[in-house]
């Protein structure tokens, strides 16, 4: 989760398209370049350890854009493909 919010905030589209699952990545993932990511916060987490194949993480991340501050508050589901831990899918928080 940290590596593909440090992603977000760098523009690495190629990494975020990297760690996503090939069945739930989207094509053509552009960027706003007039977002600026400015703190990750963890809420919670679940399963996702050495023995697990799947794993949730409930993060808020906060950005600005425009002179405006928000947040993306979700449930992020992942799983192993390949060996590597990849995003899936999430739930949007209020």
């Amino acid at each position: 989760m940290r590596s593909r919010y440090s992603a977000y905030a760098k523009g690495l589209v190629q990494y975020l398209e990297y760690s996503w699952h090939p069945a739930f990545r989207p094509t053509g993932l552009e960027l706003d370049s007039a977002q600026t990511w400015t703190g990750l916060r963890i809420v919670n987490s679940s399963d996702g350890g050495a023995d697990d194949s799947t794993g949730t993480v409930e993060f808020i991340a906060e950005y600005s854009a425009s002179g405006h501050s928000s947040s993306v508050h979700e449930v992020s589901r992942f799983e192993r493909h390949d060996g590597r831990w990849v995003y899936t899918d999430g739930d949007p928080r209020d």
